[in-house]
């Protein structure tokens, strides 16, 4: 059976990844080719050497799947990937919008050995910087809970658990307003016709438009909760 490279590995937690955020359904080869910035000929014919490997399901027009092999490997790319972010960030000072294309580099370099003593030095963590669940050793993993803090209304108020990885530039400027997680937040204002949020970070007020407030998760603890509950 050929061995599982690199390019293998990314495939595998790119179908991981799409498949978690869809709610766990069949991922379009089209949304590989677009996550990976790869065209879709390219995807069709690397999807097809993965099934005969047997780590994904796929028939054409269908979409794909992982087997219980190609998941448990995506998973373990995902738990070193997201234990270097945090490595990075926290102990080698490295700005929160580059660690992800690090953490890119190094996934793949990590021993057994290695990952154990990585997540020990950082007290087996449960999340990386951005908030988001690293899978343990065995591939559990928590749920990530929250409501997109566009969602919120005036008055309602909570705690930041994730900020989206996906654009530097914009998560840059997140960190720049304190959007991190653990942080606490105030929605004061909402202008009309998706106009900017008005929100207090902390000790700190700033506005927001509604695209950038749709890339923060946000446990809500104010009114928004209890209205949820009733």
């Amino acid at each position: 059976m050929p061995s599982i490279t690199h390019a293998v590995e990314d495939y595998l937690k790119a179908i991981w990844k799409l498949s978690h955020q869809g709610g766990g359904g069949k991922v379009p080869v089209g949304d590989i080719a677009i996550h990976l910035g790869i065209s879709a000929p390219s995807v069709t014919g690397m999807v097809q050497k993965l099934k005969g490997m047997r780590l994904l399901h796929y028939t054409r027009y269908g979409g794909v799947t992982l087997t219980a092999r190609g998941r448990k490997i995506a998973l373990e790319i995902v738990r070193h990937h997201r234990l270097w972010e945090l490595y990075l960030y926290t102990r080698l000072g490295v700005p929160l919008e580059r660690v992800d294309k690090e953490a890119e580099r190094l996934e793949h370099v990590l021993s057994d050995d290695m990952e154990d003593l990585l997540a020990r030095a950082l007290g087996d963590p449960k999340r990386d910087p951005h908030g988001d669940p690293i899978p343990t050793k065995a591939g559990a993993m928590e749920r990530l809970k929250g409501v997109p803090l566009s969602k919120l209304k005036p008055g309602d108020d909570g705690t930041v658990a994730r900020v989206s990885d996906r654009h530097a530039d914009k998560l840059r400027y997140m960190v720049s307003l304190g959007l991190l997680p653990g942080a606490r937040v105030l929605v004061l204002e909402r202008a009309p016709f998706r106009g900017p949020i008005t929100l207090k970070v902390g000790n700190r007020r700033c506005a927001i438009d509604p695209d950038l407030a749709d890339l923060v998760l946000v446990t809500a603890s104010g009114p928004a909760r209890r209205a949820r509950r009733k």
